[in-house]
């Protein structure tokens, strides 16, 4: 991992944060040069990172909506000289927006949705692969989710950004046979951490509902599976990687009965 500089976005909160801490921690334990690259759309939570990390890893800080495609672009044009050779690129911005029908949702909150999971992370990977390819080295792990493989009421769209992330990552593998860039894909199923806040838009209580009774997965956990994809011997390319807590599994199938 020494000499290694990796690109996060969403790195304010969740996974994101816990990816920038954990590789940190990791290179501090292990004496080696790593530089991080922290991007969110909140500037306040990466100044508090950046603190927090600071004397672990070199770190550079871009407040950033993905969603805007020629923001990236220029985030990435400007990058300091240190940062400019990505070698992983994790992306993990990504969010929910409501559980209701199709009938009945905001297509503002579809719209966003598309908008981030989608469009942002193509943004990312279209700007930052090609000097991946250029240098014959580098890795993109896309956090994807188990909603891209498996349904629920009110997952319409959000289930729909998902499978695109697999499926994506799945045809980034065919377009870069031939060159050492690995791409791995995340699915992560239920974790504790702002995702619920976010989808219930802010509704602390109704997100504390979700987790009730529950030990869902955390974000170091995420983190420490994607720290571990991405120290895999460089042949190895670790696909796609579904991930769920002991207190999850798939529904049976739903059967609607019409009563007299």
């Amino acid at each position: 991992m020494s000499g290694q500089t990796i690109f996060i976005t969403g790195a304010s909160a969740g996974f994101g944060a816990a990816c920038a801490r954990i590789f940190a921690q990791t290179a501090r334990q292990d004496q080696a040069i790593v530089r991080l690259i922290l991007t969110a759309r909140r500037i306040d939570p990466l100044l508090a990172l950046q603190k927090e990390l600071a004397g672990m890893a070199d770190i550079h800080i871009i407040p950033l909506d993905v969603r805007d495609r020629e923001a990236v672009k220029g985030a990435v044009d400007a990058l300091p000289p240190a940062f400019r050779e990505i070698d992983v690129l994790i992306n993990n911005a990504g969010l929910a927006l409501g559980l209701e029908p199709a009938h009945q949702v905001n297509l503002d909150d579809w719209e966003t949705m598309v908008d981030t999971n989608i469009k942002g992370l193509m943004y990312c990977t279209r700007l930052i692969l090609p000097g991946m390819v250029a240098r014959n080295r580098g890795h993109i792990v896309n956090i994807s989710s188990t909603a891209s493989s498996w349904p629920y009421p009110g997952g319409n769209v959000y289930g729909g950004t998902k499978a695109f992330v697999t499926q994506f990552s799945r045809n980034l593998r065919c377009d870069l046979l031939g060159t050492k860039v690995r791409v791995t894909c995340i699915q992560p199923g239920m974790a504790e951490t702002e995702f619920s806040k976010v989808r219930f838009k802010g509704d602390d209580a109704k997100a504390a509902q979700v987790y009730e009774g529950v030990e869902a997965l955390t974000a170091v956990d995420i983190a420490e599976t994607v720290l571990w994809t991405v120290n895999r011997p460089a042949h190895v390319n670790i696909n796609t990687l579904e991930v769920m807590s002991i207190d999850q599994a798939w529904a049976p199938f739903a059967i609607h009965r019409e009563t007299q």
